[in-house]
């Protein structure tokens, strides 16, 4: 039997209110996941899909509409302050930009003492113990602790950021787009450290991203977002490889290509993609941009549903889940088609995107 997810949110709705004439702004409709203990779940989509809005959500940033957050089997969907506080010792955040998370009058120490002198009370020998050993496991020289923020760089901030979120040993972090504001060799090294903290300390992550390529070096899942509804979601080997929403292959494509004809030949394709306006919340979110579109889809809101690729399909949690009335053409269920053995399990990216050993001191 296994055990419980330590993150489990169900029919998650969040809306904003836009003044007393016009309706509130749903972000996020309706979204279910979870995330195991030591597994990490990417949660993917462009600007404006909700996927901050979730983490805020989780960490009681942001008002519920409605639907239920679990952390840990414990409500927290509208815990009170004095909860969020005890919960800050299992629960953090790696905000995305690294030069304005840190405080720039402090010193690196005293921001990282803060949680200790909060949660644990330790003495300032202990304290001072606790913060060399996680500077150390981000990779930081001995002396970081006695210098500023302004004195290090956008990835050395953003491991400083890191050892932050683990002073007090959490079991789930939240990573909203924390490599989005580096370099790509720096954000290579970040995720591979990432990497490397989680098999030692057996963290579980919400990975938050807009580039799917990223977020499939780290996950063992991925959620597609668009407009606050989940697309599609399943193992990220085999969704990365073989994606069957047309949302999903939007993202893809919108990779950069090196071929030059490759990339005006995408280019080409999605300038001529038909867009039929705003999208209507009766039906598919994406089905004003869909080139595969029909009257249902823009009639009626498809379900989320396990996509069927064999007859004894998974049913496991890890199953893949698709939004789309046209999924069982787009993915028939047949096993014709052949099968590549795909690893289920995150790999660690090297400064040109392919994969490299995982290492936290390159």
């Amino acid at each position: 039997m296994s055990s419980p997810p330590i993150l489990d949110i169900r029919d998650l709705t969040v809306e904003f209110h836009q003044g007393r004439r016009l309706p509130p702004l749903r972000a996020v409709d309706g979204v279910s996941l979870s995330i195991a203990q030591g597994e990490t779940v990417g949660l993917v989509g462009e600007s404006g899909s909700g996927k901050s809005t979730i983490g805020r959500a989780v960490l009681g940033l942001t008002p519920v509409h409605a639907g239920q957050i679990q952390f840990e089997g414990t409500d927290i969907t509208r815990a009170r302050p004095r909860s969020r506080r005890e919960l800050s010792a299992r629960l953090q955040v790696v905000f995305q930009d690294p030069y304005s998370s840190l405080n720039p009058a402090r010193t690196i120490g005293q921001t990282l003492a803060e949680p200790l002198l909060v949660h644990q009370r330790l003495d300032h020998r202990e304290t001072a113990i606790h913060i060399a050993d996680m500077l150390e496991r981000v990779g930081m020289p001995a002396d970081t602790a006695d210098r500023y923020p302004g004195q290090f760089s956008g990835g050395q901030r953003q491991r400083i950021a890191i050892a932050r979120a683990l002073m007090l040993h959490p079991s789930l972090v939240i990573c909203d787009e924390p490599v989005s504001a580096l370099d790509l060799s720096i954000q290579a090294q970040v995720m591979n450290l990432l990497a490397e903290l989680q098999r030692e300390l057996a963290l579980s992550y919400l990975f938050i991203a807009h580039d799917l390529p990223v977020v499939r070096h780290l996950s063992h899942r991925i959620v597609v977002l668009y407009r606050g509804q989940v697309m599609e979601s399943g193992p990220a080997p085999a969704l990365y490889a073989d994606p069957v929403h047309p949302y999903t292959h939007a993202l893809l494509e919108a990779v950069p290509e090196p071929d030059p004809r490759a990339q005006r030949a995408r280019r080409t394709a999605r300038t001529a993609a038909p867009s039929t306006g705003a999208p209507a919340w009766d039906g598919c979110a994406f089905a004003h941009r869909c080139p595969l579109a029909i009257d249902t889809c823009r009639r009626e809101r498809p379900l989320l549903l396990p996509l069927t690729t064999s007859p004894s399909a998974d049913t496991s949690p890890a199953q893949r889940l698709v939004a789309c009335h046209r999924s069982a053409e787009l993915h028939p269920p047949t096993d014709t088609r052949k099968n590549q053995p795909l690893d289920d399990q995150p790999t660690a990216v090297g400064p040109t995107g392919k994969e490299a050993p995982c290492s936290a001191s390159e």
